[in-house]
Formats: structure tokens, C-alpha cells, sequence
């Protein structure tokens, strides 16, 4: 029995989540500065501690229409990468074992399907988890 760990994020009233092992941080949203002709997804740059990131709408990223950032918003770093996915608000650590992780139904949700890893039923709703590799693959990161 193999237990995985989730940071839990919302968008749009959704519960997402990425494997806690492929975070480095989260953090309130500091100063980002804009990319001229980037795509749509890329909010813009920040500087974390002298390392440039890119931080990814992820609202557009994943065909939702752009984040509003609030007070609430937070920015979670990836381990591998420097990118940095801007969120809505951030939720807590979701523990369970692997074998409770199910196939996403066809129709979960309004996010493309190439982007979920699968889907966890909770208590009070669904946590979908997020396939980081595939939101960098298609990003070209």
C-alpha cells in the first residue's frame, strides 16, 4: 500500500491538486512583471529569491478564462522546473492511498482530459489531480 500526499488548490469553485513530492513552495503572489507576446497562459515573470519564474495562468492553461488575482492567490512552485502555477486559493494536504486514485470519468469536469492524472472522491466533493508533466509538455517547458 503506497500513501501519496496532495496540495490542494482551487479554480473557479474546482478542487485541484498536484502531487506534493513535484511542489517546492507556495507563496502569495508577488510583483509579476508582464511577457510581450507570450502566450495567453504565461501571467509573467517574477523573481523568487534571484531565480526568474514563469507563472502560468493556470486558469487558461488548463481552458478556463483567466485568474483575477486576489488576496487569496497564491502562486505554487513546482520542484523541476521554474514555473510557478497561479491559483485561486489554496486548500490543505490530501492524503490517501494510491489505489483510491480512479480513472477520470469522460465527463468530470470542463478541464481537457489530457491535463488529469485521475480523480479522488472526498467527503464533501472531488479532488482533481493534475498532471504537471502534461500542462509543461504542452507548454513547452
Amino acid at each position: 500500500m503506497a500513501i501519496k500526499q496532495f496540495v490542494t488548490f482551487r479554480i473557479e469553485g474546482d478542487l485541484l491538486g498536484v502531487d506534493i513530492l513535484r511542489v517546492r513552495e507556495i507563496n502569495r503572489m508577488l510583483d509579476i512583471t508582464p511577457v510581450p507576446k507570450a502566450p495567453a497562459y504565461v501571467r509573467g515573470l517574477v523573481n523568487l529569491r534571484g531565480q526568474t519564474l514563469t507563472v502560468f495562468d493556470l486558469g487558461i492553461r488548463l481552458g478556463l478564462p483567466p485568474r483575477e488575482i486576489t488576496e487569496e492567490s497564491h502562486n505554487v512552485v513546482l520542484k523541476h522546473h521554474p514555473v510557478g502555477l497561479l491559483v485561486d486559493s489554496i486548500g490543505n494536504i490530501v492524503q490517501c492511498d494510491e489505489l483510491e486514485v480512479e480513472l477520470c470519468p469522460a465527463n468530470a469536469d470542463s478541464i481537457e482530459e489530457k491535463f488529469i492524472e485521475g480523480v479522488l472522491k472526498l467527503e464533501d466533493g472531488l479532488l482533481i489531480i493534475l498532471r504537471t508533466g502534461k500542462l509543461l509538455e504542452y507548454a513547452g517547458v
